[in-house]
């Protein structure tokens, strides 16, 4: 299995959540072992996808450079990382990347749009060899072997409207598509408010987010799925644990998880070269082959 990017230079412009103000965003190919990489044009300021370039996780996961930042990448990394997209330049006239819809399903469509490039490299994985857990008053985020790409996520809200969730998934991109991708962003109407009083969430909407209060869901159209606020959990979990920069074969098992808990648990996981190792994907078709395989996708 060889490494990937795409095949056309594609672009939109859309709104941030926190700033509330427009940004382009432009997607570029780039060639084998270039890895993800972020460039602000108005700063001039290229920021590459890593861990040790991540600044905030309090309401997204931020990454930042020389005091320039790049915020709410998480929902594009998850689509980025379910075409299994190695390699690739977003370019972005603003601090945000687009909020979309509050999924990634838009953000998928941009990837069809531009297609996907196989390129000359082989493409590399992590291996799972042993647990790795972060814990925080009753959270946790655990990453164990498995011969599988899997995320189990549970959730538990005393609203009414959201209760105890859980949901396994076991990844390939035509179900990320179908199970995860269109899962929204979820908030609360006082948490809302608390926001925009902070100058934040200020190009939040019942357009691109779940809106809930006391009495449940104040979204007219209601829910995509039964269990969306789950699935969205894990649309989130996959783009921060893509910040590794490969696939990562094995679980990923989450009571309460957030991008502060995600961050940590990679962190983690490369501090611990016992837990873990890099392989190059051969030409054995594998379950990780299957589970990047495009024949079932548009593109």
């Amino acid at each position: 299995m060889r490494q990937r990017t795409i095949a056309k230079r594609v672009e939109l412009v859309g709104i941030g959540l926190h700033k509330g103000v427009p940004v382009k965003m432009i997607l570029e190919p780039l060639p084998s072992d270039s890895g993800i990489i972020f460039y602000r044009s108005d700063k001039g300021v290229s920021i590459p996808l890593n861990i040790e370039n991540v600044v905030d996780t309090t309401m997204a996961t931020v990454i930042g450079k020389n005091g320039v930042r790049i915020s709410t990448i998480e929902h594009l990394l998850s689509s980025i990382h379910a075409y299994g997209i190695d390699n690739l330049r977003i370019i972005l006239d603003n601090e945000e990347i687009p909020i979309m819809d509050g999924s990634s399903i838009g953000f998928c469509m941009l990837l069809e749009e531009a297609g996907i490039k196989e390129l000359d490299k082989p493409k590399k994985a992590i291996v799972l060899k042993d647990v790795v857990q972060i814990e925080e008053n009753g959270k946790f985020v655990r990453l164990e072997p498995n011969d599988d790409i899997v995320f189990d996520f549970t959730i538990e809200f005393p609203n009414q409207a959201i209760g105890k969730q859980n949901y396994t998934f076991t990844f390939n991109t035509q179900h990320y598509k179908e199970e995860i991708a269109r899962a929204r962003t979820f908030g609360f109407l006082q948490e809302v408010n608390q926001l925009r009083a902070m100058g934040l969430g200020l190009g939040g909407s019942f357009d691109n987010c779940i809106v809930l209060d006391e009495s449940g869901i104040l979204n007219k159209e209601g829910l995509r799925y039964k269990n969306e606020f789950v699935r969205h959990k894990i649309l989130d979990a996959i783009g921060d644990m893509s910040l590794l920069g490969m696939p990562v074969i094995g679980g990923y098992f989450s009571f309460a998880g957030s991008h502060k808990l995600n961050h940590f648990l990679t962190k983690k996981l490369l501090n611990s070269t016992h837990a873990y190792e890099v392989v190059e994907l051969g030409q054995k078709v594998s379950n990780t082959e299957k589970a990047f395989s495009m024949q079932k996708v548009r593109v």
